[in-house]
């Protein structure tokens, strides 16, 4: 059977139908209202709930030397009560009308999630109106919150082998672009966050004109662009954010860093390569390569390194983001294998692919995947929501979205070698080397 008709096969044990609902787009409604913020909106009624994504355009490459970690503290602060509805009084109204919430923050972005019976729509924009607008940044909060961003971050640190790689890697590839940091911030700055600085990060960020805000289900466009307009019209834009002007030099040669940690059973390798924003058109190319490497037991990595006993597990890893970023490849040793073993066989397989390319099988079969992963995210509002803002975000416009699947197939063989042969070499990468913590005081050579 060819892998295409599996592909068909596996949709339709989602739902074809729904799978294929966001295929038209001109089923999406858009508006901008008056103060900047443009609302995405697709009517589905699949299912008597709603789903309010807003995605602002704000994440740690928004700081600066001082203030980092912000744009994840104020994930936290914007829970924390506001002019109308007081400390706690956000979840617990959302859960009393049937919703729950969710966020999260990037390099990029920091996003808000509502999930909720369609008729509690106005009580949301109620409850994000008044959080945008009123949000109550003080004292007594700010210390209690820093409390638990502390904890988060060396509680992080301690249980992540993951985290504490790309914390000193990111630092080593990054010299210059504010992507060296890690989302969580340095501990310094943390500790010395003050009520003025998150008072100018809120105005800044959290203005309307920041954002794009995506509502999928059981609505009318004419509904949300009315509530939209009664409760979040009023809020005043602000002057836009300072660019990005930081572009990270070329880099010129492997750069390396070693760290030791007590509660490391095996060697960790992490390795990274600059490769362009997701805007450029090698995104996809990159995403399908990730995929070939790593995705599934009979992904390149896994079978070399996995079922050879090489490596305990392995990941690849490509992050979207507005500014070049990084391709990391990542690999836990196994039994009695150490650091230098696991290191040469992950560049063996890289190498490998450079050198000899990748077979047609290979490229259908992770194409097929995207695809499948694709419908099946798409047969649900959450998903619909999600996507649609991420591509609104990241690739210019929502539509680009049902360009997708095409834009993927067009990718070849040689453009999978090329962007190998391009991008993950030598003096491109940054490696890093996590090994168990030694109790000899002495220098290796």
């Amino acid at each position: 059977m060819k892998l295409a008709w599996r592909v068909l096969l596996a949709i339709s044990a989602i739902g074809f139908s729904s799978a294929q609902a966001l295929v038209n787009a001109k089923d999406v409604e858009t508006f901008t209202l008056d103060n900047g913020l443009k609302v995405i909106v697709l009517e589905d009624d699949s299912i008597p709930n709603a789903n309010m994504y807003t995605f602002w355009k704000v994440g740690s490459r928004n700081e600066v030397p001082g203030i980092t970690g912000l744009a994840h503290f104020f994930e936290h602060m914007m829970f924390n009560g506001a002019k109308k509805y007081g400390p706690k009084m956000f979840d617990r109204t959302m859960e009393n009308h049937g919703g729950r919430n969710n966020a999260y923050t990037t390099e990029d972005l920091t996003v808000y999630s509502n999930w909720f019976p369609a008729a509690s729509l106005e009580i949301i924009f109620d409850l994000e109106a008044d959080r945008i607008a009123n949000l109550d940044i003080n004292q007594q909060v700010l210390e209690s919150e820093r409390g638990v961003v502390t904890s988060e971050r060396s509680t992080g640190l301690e249980n992540s082998n993951w985290r504490t790689l790309s914390e000193e890697v990111k630092g080593a590839a990054f010299r210059a672009h504010p992507y060296s940091w890690s989302v969580i911030g340095h501990q310094s700055d943390i500790d010395s966050w003050a009520l003025k600085d998150l008072t100018a990060f809120h105005k800044t960020y959290y203005a309307p004109n920041n954002a794009v805000m995506v509502i999928v289900g059981a609505v009318k466009v004419a509904q949300v662009k009315q509530l939209a307009t009664q409760y979040l019209g009023p809020i005043a834009a602000q002057t836009p954010p300072e660019e990005i002007r930081t572009i990270e030099p070329e880099q010129r040669g492997e750069r390396r860093v070693y760290i030791e940690k007590a509660s490391v059973s095996s060697p960790n390798i992490m390795m990274a390569y600059h490769v362009p924003a997701t805007s450029n058109a090698d995104y996809y190319a990159l995403a399908l390569l990730s995929d070939i490497l790593s995705s599934g037991k009979s992904s390149r990595l896994n079978q070399q390194l996995v079922d050879k006993q090489i490596a305990l597990d392995i990941a690849t890893y490509l992050p979207q983001s507005f500014d070049p970023n990084l391709f990391y490849v990542y690999g836990i040793a196994a039994k009695d294998i150490d650091a230098v073993q696991l290191e040469q066989a992950l560049v063996h397989e890289i190498n490998r692919v450079i050198k000899e390319g990748v077979t047609e099988h290979e490229l259908e079969k992770v194409k097929n995947q995207r695809l499948v992963s694709l419908y099946r995210t798409l047969a649900t509002i959450d998903g619909k929501a999600d996507q649609m803002g991420t591509y609104e975000v990241f690739f210019g416009d929502y539509k680009k979205l049902f360009n997708a699947p095409e834009d993927f197939s067009k990718v070849s063989v040689a453009d999978i070698q090329r962007v190998a042969a391009t991008y993950l070499v030598k003096k491109n990468r940054t490696v890093g080397v996590l090994a168990m913590q030694e109790d000899s005081h002495e220098n290796d050579l």
